[in-house]
């Protein structure tokens, strides 16, 4: 019966270790709670993108004439562009538009994509 018992605890923790289970891995949230989460990207917008964009999303302060920022209520961009360009120019950056990789998740930065989207007229 000893035997049984440590064979099965034996197996058990082996189907532990195989999933990749660690006490370092027990401590981080899994992504994908985090990512089921809904991100409010209002609070994001504001801090990162309304000094250029404006906080209506059209960009019609001298400060973003200055520099050539895009008018997000555009029905017609909005069309022709995608959500991964988007997603793209927001990591990467784009003319004047500095890299919010380092800044941002991946999670936070689709937030902004969606609240982007809601800009369109």
């Amino acid at each position: 019966m000893l035997k049984r018992s440590r064979l099965w605890f034996l197996f058990l923790m082996a189907a532990i270790a195989a999933a990749g289970f660690s006490p370092a891995n027990a401590r981080r949230a899994p992504r994908f709670v985090t990512a089921a989460t809904p991100i409010d990207a209002k609070p994001i917008y504001d801090s990162k993108c309304a000094s250029c964009h404006g906080k209506d999303g059209r960009a019609k302060s001298l400060h973003a004439k200055h520099v050539h920022a895009r008018e997000f209520t555009d029905a017609a961009w909005q069309a022709e562009v995608s959500d991964e360009r988007l997603f793209n120019s927001i990591s990467n950056g784009k003319g004047k538009m500095p890299s919010f990789k380092s800044k941002l998740s991946e999670d936070q930065i689709d937030a902004l994509v969606r609240y982007v989207r809601q800009f369109k007229k």
